[in-house]
């Protein structure tokens, strides 16, 4: 049988969501318990990689087990074996082609960033840059990535996929007290590619390049072009849709 997890998980403790031989990864602790639970080898099939220090609010995994558990019994022991800083929301049996990760239609992910005062509580899930930002400049130059466009600029170097191109779908900023929330949605990121686009909007917000750099930056199709990279600790995948 096959079934579809919407889980929550704090990526402060975590080397990331793939499973790392000698590392605590994501994925490895899934599919320990439910390889308990099923007796047999499971292996855990998620929308997408979350890199290290990154969390997720609603990521999505499917799995396969040799007998039907229902799904609210399934949700239980999950969470009563499942370490503290990993939470499944949701479990539903879906159809034995459903696939987590080539099915998606679209994802969004939001950058946190508080330019108040140093909190210590929220440090591992916000970025604490404690310094006032021109959120006028980030809002005007952020829409210059909605659209279908090539994102070498702003991908990893590490990303060998020989395809960069990539459609934003929505990107918006939105001010709550001291956070600046960033959010962009779109079917699939690059390796960094988030990290990389909000790290080009806080130098735009220390007003150090100009607002209008982006569409320049992206024609460049060059990594050195766009080096700024945000911490990971700020990221969060808020949801994934089918």
């Amino acid at each position: 049988m096959r079934y579809l997890i919407d889980f929550s998980y704090s990526g402060e403790s975590f080397s990331g969501y793939q499973k790392q031989s000698g590392l605590r990864t994501i994925q490895e602790e899934l599919e320990k318990v439910l390889t308990s639970i099923n007796n047999f080898p499971v292996i855990v099939c998620a929308s997408g990689r979350t890199d290290a220090k990154v969390s997720a609010l609603h990521q999505k995994a499917h799995f396969d087990l040799r007998t039907s558990i229902p799904c609210y019994k399934l949700k239980k022991a999950l969470n009563s074996y499942l370490p503290q800083d990993i939470h499944i929301n949701t479990v539903t049996m879906v159809d034995g082609d459903f696939h987590a990760r080539y099915m998606v239609k679209s994802k969004t992910y939001q950058y946190t960033i508080n330019t108040g005062n140093y909190n210590p509580i929220l440090r591992t899930h916000v970025y604490q840059y404690c310094k006032p930002l021109n959120v006028r400049l980030m809002k005007k130059a952020i829409k210059d990535f909605i659209g279908i466009y090539d994102f070498t600029s702003f991908s990893s170097a590490q990303d060998k996929r020989t395809n960069k191109v990539r459609e934003i779908f929505e990107a918006n900023i939105k001010v709550s007290n001291n956070n600046i929330i960033i959010t962009f949605k779109a079917k699939g990121f690059l390796k960094y590619q988030v990290r990389s686009m909000v790290g080009t909007l806080i130098k735009i917000g220390e007003e150090k390049i100009a607002a209008n750099s982006i569409p320049i930056l992206i024609d460049k199709k060059d990594r050195k072009s766009a080096p700024f990279m945000a911490p990971a600790n700020g990221l969060t995948l808020i949801d994934v849709e089918y």
